[in-house]
């Protein structure tokens, strides 16, 4: 089975988190030299992970960013090593059309966005270009500002609005509809508040008809809930992550990906059953 079968699968698929920078909130340098990355990639599809999401500019909240020559020079060897290595899918997570297109040419099969096409309109062009997916993922503003001055009336509704816009846009440029993931963002111009709601009505964002990525891996919001700290976060991840697949998200892009695969497969295992008592008529329990 080759990788694009393996996203063929009903169940909930698992994103791992590959940061090749010395900066992003929660591991920034512990992988920021090939060897290292590659070893990392390796340990997450052992571990269950179904994509590997390859990052070379940290866009936590107050970040600066890079160049696209610099952030090239971080991502392709990694790619490049890892599509020689693993038959997996490789994501690119960048808002540069540049980087985007070394990135295909390594081997990747995803752009995820996560600007959803604010930097460049340009990567719709380019998926459809290559027949990659296309994460489509909400934010406002820049990473280094997006926290500031953070207001919706209604966050839930509008996170839909201008994902479907930005969906819109791609199809536009001859993205398939089948191949656009949308991403409500959580921590992305985004307070806790926020988060929350859009978490308890992610499944409005589901009703869109997109498959839908979340990412709610050692988010902020969840240390200022528990008071964890970021490496200490893995339960309130594991209740985003359940949350999230009970919704009817297709896919989380986490971290700790055996942990958080075990949340998912149970949540799902719940849903499924949950929708076969209805089918059945049975009353729930």
């Amino acid at each position: 089975m080759n990788w694009a079968e393996k996203l063929q699968t009903d169940r909930p698929l698992i994103m791992g988190i590959l940061n090749v920078t010395p900066d992003s909130f929660s591991d920034g340098g512990h992988f920021f030299g090939v060897d290292a990355a590659v070893q990392r990639a390796c340990a997450m599809v052992e571990a269950g992970a179904d994509i590997i999401d390859v990052g070379g500019e940290s866009t936590r909240p107050g970040s600066e960013g890079v160049d696209a020559d610099e952030e090239v020079r971080r991502v392709v060897p990694v790619i490049e090593r890892i599509c020689g290595t693993l038959d997996t899918a490789v994501s690119i997570d960048t808002t540069k059309v540049a980087v985007a297109a070394r990135a295909l040419e390594a081997g990747a099969r995803i752009i995820n966005d996560v600007s959803m096409l604010r930097r460049d309109e340009g990567l719709a062009a380019l998926a459809a270009e290559y027949g990659a997916l296309l994460v489509l993922m909400h934010s406002r503003k820049n990473p280094a500002d997006m926290q500031r001055d953070v207001v919706y009336d209604d966050v839930a509704s509008s996170v839909r609005e201008e994902l479907e816009e930005a969906a819109n846009k791609a199809m536009a440029q001859g993205v398939p509809r089948t191949s656009i993931w949308l991403d409500p963002g959580i921590g992305f111009a985004k307070n806790t508040s926020h988060n929350l709601q859009v978490l308890s009505r992610l499944s409005e964002l589901v009703a869109s008809g997109f498959p839908v990525l979340v990412g709610p891996s050692r988010k902020a919001f969840i240390g200022q809930l528990t008071g964890a700290e970021v490496g200490s976060r893995v339960g309130g991840t594991a209740a985003a992550v359940t949350a999230s697949v009970l919704a009817g998200a297709r896919a989380v892009r986490v971290h700790d990906v055996e942990v958080m695969g075990q949340a998912a497969r149970v949540a799902y295992e719940i849903a499924k059953a949950g929708r076969r008592n209805r089918d059945d008529g049975r009353p729930d329990e």
